[in-house]
């Protein structure tokens, strides 16, 4: 009777220790889906917090288009990683394809770059705010990467060189031109497309790029940006030649690869973007990246259709660029061979 009483209590133990056994099972499990649903719905809200706090549209003549931002890697920090001034700086020029070098070059691991153009070096009162602030604004990197900023009004304002000089004496310039006519175009589309926005009225091509006596009017800014030979005097006179790449973006249009092995060569990286990394789209009209994970284009504004622009025009621009074109290919001693008639 003892006996049979006591394999009846421990009986009763094992039920009852496999059911608070179960019961921690179920309370643990609780516990922990609870933790990751809590902690996905924070993550969502601080990422669109992030997303709409860091959406770009800015009014100007700077090449600053509404720009979403599509990553949080200049957000994160990891270990041993930290916020540091750029070592390389792409100035310019605008509607040259700076946007599409700065993501072609994003490919590469060792490169780190800011999603925003800064301005910094453009604007008083951003410039006033001091390098800290400005180095607050770029990417985390690693010590052995390299960070980019863009901005492509650097290369056509005055007293640039001088302060980015400052920062850093031995920085890395990247200054990607077009052949001058077919940038002016893209430039004057560009702006219409974002008066057209807010029904705003731009007065016909023709009408900004000429004055009445038929003369080339260069008091329009977009005409100006053209004249390269203009503003690499002053780059010139700042840093040596060696630290400054002209690339073409004609090239590049057609084929981005060898533009981007040479800008990889001359920042001193492995060579890591291969032709695989890049493909055609035929929809968009231009080559788009890719990387192991992910294909990306550029958004809608890039590859934007030009305006059909009478050809005595064309002509009349060219033969008024040619002067400026040679003293450029001089300077830079690149002979990009832009018609002249």
């Amino acid at each position: 009777m003892a006996v049979y009483c006591i394999r009846a209590v421990n009986k009763q133990s094992a039920i009852t220790g496999t059911l608070w056994y179960l019961s921690k099972g179920r309370l643990y499990a609780l516990c922990v889906t609870v933790f990751i649903v809590s902690f996905c719905l924070v993550a969502h809200v601080l990422y669109m917090r992030y997303l709409n706090d860091s959406t770009l549209c800015l009014e100007s003549y700077h090449d600053d288009e509404p720009i979403n931002v599509d990553t949080l890697r200049e957000k994160i920090k990891l270990p041993q990683t930290k916020r540091r001034l750029p070592q390389c700086l792409i100035i310019g020029v605008r509607k040259g394809g700076t946007r599409a070098l700065l993501e072609f070059l994003n490919i590469h691991s060792m490169i780190q770059r800011s999603t925003d153009e800064i301005h910094f070096f453009d604007n008083e009162r951003k410039y006033n705010m001091g390098l800290e602030w400005y180095r607050q604004q770029m990417p985390y990197s690693f010590a052995d990467q390299i960070t980019v900023e863009k901005s492509p009004a650097y290369f056509i304002t005055e007293g640039a060189p001088e302060r980015i000089r400052a920062m850093n004496e031995s920085i890395r310039l990247l200054l990607i031109v077009r052949e001058p006519v077919t940038r002016l175009i893209s430039d004057y589309s560009q702006l219409a497309a974002n008066k057209a926005k807010k029904d705003k009225f731009i007065r016909p091509f023709q009408d900004l790029v000429f004055r009445e006596d038929g003369t080339v009017n260069t008091d329009y800014r977009a005409v100006r940006v053209s004249m390269y030979s203009l503003y690499i005097k002053m780059w010139l006179s700042v840093f040596q030649r060696d630290q400054i790449l002209i690339i073409n973006g004609d090239r590049m249009i057609r084929d981005p690869y060898p533009e981007i092995y040479k800008t990889e060569q001359f920042l001193g990286l492995e060579h890591r973007i291969g032709r695989e990394n890049f493909f055609y789209n035929k929809t968009k009209g231009f080559y788009c990246v890719r990387n192991y994970t992910v294909d990306k284009c550029l958004n809608e504004s890039k590859g934007r259709k030009h305006p059909p622009i009478d050809p005595e025009i064309i002509s009349k621009l060219r033969q008024f660029y040619a002067p400026f074109n040679r003293e450029f290919y001089n300077l830079v001693r690149q002979d990009f061979g832009w018609p002249e008639d």
